[in-house]
């Protein structure tokens, strides 16, 4: 990280600069590379200072650019806060590869009755009990208002203080190392969020053009150099000052940079480097809808060389043969055939034509170099739920068989699984989009735009709950009682088995595609051969027969409807998954 001393800023657009502490102004110097600082004496940061900028005589304080609290919210003054004052207890961690390991993503407003890091440190054995080997926590920098999904966040070097703040989230991140799981945290710089953002009063941060979110980064107009060097040092103050394991960027295709190297190369370069000198891995995960294999792709062979990407392309498969729904990005996906090439070759759209795209979509992944486990994959995850108009999740819609072949396929299949909090029990909550915003007139923008962006896709206008409403909050919130319940501890039990079974069978974690084998047939039988084990499910709504050679294997797993095994023939009930070794 660039280290500049106490207070100072980057600020190429103001004539004129003060900072404000307190009663006092304290007028500040333009210095080489238009970075100011104060000329006179300031308090010492050490003792959480807070501080504001006056620009070109304005008498409002701004907050820091680069603020590591903003305990009043967004529009307030900043607070100094000084990340080398924690006393770590982590010196034995090595960290964790993401080769191999299953993921669990949460938000941390809704995770635990209390909504805060400190909270769901005391969840940590529950998640242990199933494997998790890195919690990937949605963003948690600062945004306008008390709950949000994270993705409005405008601060982006702070922590959100209804979660507890800077010191909380370094205990989270000591407490998991203690437990044996890494971090994983969201990141967002592809646009910054309606409410809060001043920072194109300080620098050209922002250039013209819009995403789907927002106004776009300034990654490679004039000025850039300065915008690409903040984003390079939020993610080392995530990795060295946090000790987080590794960062997942969000929608990187809405990172536009013509730059050489592309930022997402760049990136890649910084944390290979400090991974080595920290010696333990770090890890750059890409949400990316390109179906492009040049995010993974080392950059020896011309690639930007992240560690992996998400694959929604198995979600929409995995979802359709599920649930039958075939309404808009889903219509390809519908045939079982969808499912084993996504299995056998990472995406479905590889070059395909995408009807929902209405054009060719996706690039093919070479299956002889690169490994499975650099897709991330899942059953349901924080954008397939809460994009639905209202929130529900599988439970609302499939038998305790189903959900237990989603996790089946999810955690025995070839990619690095992601659970999603609460899919372990079949929690029945639903996970909505909700949204906090103080200002009147956006909370009713942002209410009318998701009531017209589903009523385009058919749905009832008066069905969409309203994201300003607390109470599409409240209900999202985990019912940790559910987990006592009679389909919360068989629920429970499959995923238990299925992370033994990940550890037992080294099968199940190898990362050869060709190690692959899919088949599918128009009842619904699929079957995934992974080396000497065999994972079967029977999707179809009658029970399904598999001859296989005589006495080879062993019946290792079944869901709850049990399937048996003998004399070579594995026979399924219908919505039901096996699993044989030998």
């Amino acid at each position: 990280m660039t280290h500049h001393g106490p207070y100072e800023v980057w600020a190429p657009r103001p004539e004129t600069l003060s900072l404000s502490v307190g009663d006092q102004v304290v007028e500040m110097a333009k210095g080489p590379g238009d970075w100011w600082t104060p000329t006179g004496p300031v308090p010492d940061p050490a003792q959480g200072v807070d501080y504001g900028y006056l620009i070109d005589g304005d008498d409002t304080p701004r907050p820091d650019p680069r603020s590591r609290r903003q305990p009043g919210g967004v529009h307030q003054r900043s607070r100094t806060y000084d990340p080398g004052a924690f006393a770590w207890t982590d010196d034995s961690w090595t960290g964790r590869q993401l080769a191999g390991s299953v993921i669990y993503e949460l938000h941390l407003g809704t995770f635990t009755p209390e909504g805060t890091l400190d909270a769901a440190l005391g969840r940590l054995d529950h998640l242990r009990s199933i494997g998790v080997d890195f919690v990937e926590l949605l963003p948690v920098n600062a945004f306008n208002g008390i709950h949000n999904w994270g993705y409005d966040g405008v601060a982006w070097f702070a922590v959100q203080e209804e979660y507890g703040g800077p010191e909380a989230y370094q205990r989270f991140v000591d407490g998991c190392h203690a437990a044996g799981i890494g971090v994983i945290q969201d990141v967002v710089y592809n646009h910054l969020g309606p409410s809060g953002n001043y920072l194109p009063l300080f620098g050209p941060y922002l250039k013209d053009g819009r995403n789907t979110w927002g106004d776009l980064l300034n990654l490679d107009a004039e000025g850039s150099s300065q915008v690409r060097r903040y984003i390079r040092d939020n993610v080392r103050m995530w990795l060295e000052d946090y000790h987080v394991d590794g960062l997942r960027l969000d929608a990187v295709h809405a990172l536009v940079d013509s730059s050489r190297p592309h930022l997402l190369a760049q990136l890649a370069t910084d944390v290979a480097a400090l991974s080595a000198h920290q010696r333990r891995p770090l890890t750059l995960i890409a949400e990316s809808d390109l179906n492009d294999p040049v995010m993974v792709t080392p950059k020896e062979a011309g690639g930007y060389g992240l560690d992996a990407q998400w694959s929604d392309d198995f979600h929409h498969a995995l979802h359709v043969a599920l649930t039958g729904e075939t309404q808009g990005y889903y219509a390809d996906f519908a045939p079982l055939q969808a499912l084993a090439k996504v299995c056998e070759r990472g995406f479905f759209h590889d070059g395909t034509w995408s009807s929902f795209r209405d054009r060719p979509h996706g690039v093919p992944i070479d299956r002889a170099t690169t490994p499975t486990w650099r897709l991330v994959v899942c059953s349901q995850n924080h954008d397939q739920i809460g994009n639905r108009a209202q929130g529900d999740r599988l439970t609302a819609h499939l038998d305790d068989d189903q959900l237990a072949c989603a996790a089946l396929l999810t955690l025995a299949g070839p990619f690095t699984p992601m659970l999603f909090q609460g899919e372990e029990w079949g929690a029945s909550t639903p996970f909505q989009f909700f949204t906090s915003h103080p200002e009147e007139e956006l909370g009713r923008a942002t209410a009318e735009g998701r009531i017209a962006e589903f009523a385009e896709h058919g749905w009832d206008p008066a069905a969409v709950p309203d994201p300003q409403d607390p109470e599409s909050f409240r209900r999202s919130k985990l019912d940790w009682s559910e987990v006592e319940g009679e389909r919360g501890r068989r629920l429970l039990a499959i995923y238990r088995e299925l992370a033994a079974l990940r550890r037992r069978l080294p099968d199940l974690t190898d990362p050869r595609f060709t190690h692959v084998e899919c088949t599918a047939d128009s009842d619904g039988l699929f079957t995934m051969q992974r080396g000497d084990t065999l994972v079967a499910v029977n999707f179809g709504s009658s029970p399904a027969e598999l001859s296989l050679d005589p006495g080879t294997g062993d019946l290792l797993f079944t869901t709850p409807s049990a399937a048996t095994y003998q004399g070579g023939v594995l026979w399924l009930p219908r919505h039901a998954g096996a699993v044989i070794h030998g």
